[in-house]
């Protein structure tokens, strides 16, 4: 898979939107240690942005902003054969190119460059407010790369937005069982009860979330289930 396979698959930006909600908040509950956690979303990251990531650890990540002008999305991994590392320094060609004015900000954004500047990035999409579609630039992938730009490890849970696969995810990493049922409620983006919570991390309770409630914008739980 490659950015051309992901603009064929994601969804709306609404939607996506949505998704990395869930996965944001899926991720606070089980991991109260924010160092820890794989999937994070900031709905107050700048005036009028929200800003969703997914960290591995192994130096693979992405960001998306989401704003009014629509949502940009930047994806880097980080043994990929199009890394600015191992092209001189630069964005492989064709990447980040054709990106149109109304995103060059997140292109050129501080949090998204190295220390000389250069644009850490390996996949790249947008879409505007307006479009039907996503877009991504022209790109002469590498022969011979079974992973040519890390989408298919970087997006894999933005494709594939089955309840299932976050399931088979979360297990993994987490090395707990994770409850379908309750994932499939937080994907419906259903406000959350202790019932839940507990339901997937017994060790925390839903107070104990109400800063991440607040910071991923997830909606806010009944007041009787305080």
């Amino acid at each position: 898979m490659t950015v051309y396979d992901v603009a064929r698959q994601l969804p709306t930006v609404a939607a996506l939107r949505d998704l990395c909600r869930s996965l944001a908040m899926l991720d606070a509950i089980l991991s109260p240690d924010w160092e820890g956690r794989y999937y994070s979303l900031n709905a107050g990251w700048a005036d009028g942005e929200e800003m969703a990531s997914m960290r591995n650890g192994s130096g693979d990540e992405y960001s998306i902003v989401f704003s009014a002008a629509g949502a940009y999305v930047r994806g880097f991994g980080h043994e990929s054969p199009m890394s600015p590392y191992g092209n001189d320094g630069e964005p492989w060609p064709g990447v980040i190119d054709e990106v149109p004015e109304l995103f060059k900000p997140f292109v050129e954004e501080p949090a998204f460059t190295d220390e000389d500047g250069v644009p850490v990035v390996t996949a790249c999409l947008w879409r505007g407010a307006t479009d039907d579609r996503w877009h991504h630039g022209t790109i002469d992938f590498p022969e011979g790369a079974v992973d040519p730009d890390g989408a298919t490890r970087l997006f894999e849970l933005l494709v594939d937005r089955s309840p299932e696969a976050f399931q088979r995810f979360a297990e993994d990493y987490y090395e707990v069982s994770v409850d379908l049922g309750m994932v499939g409620q937080v994907y419906a983006l259903r406000p959350l009860t202790q019932e839940a919570v507990s339901l997937l991390n017994p060790e925390i309770s839903l107070g104990d979330l109400a800063q991440d409630i607040s910071e991923i914008g997830y909606p806010q739980p009944d007041q009787g289930s305080l």
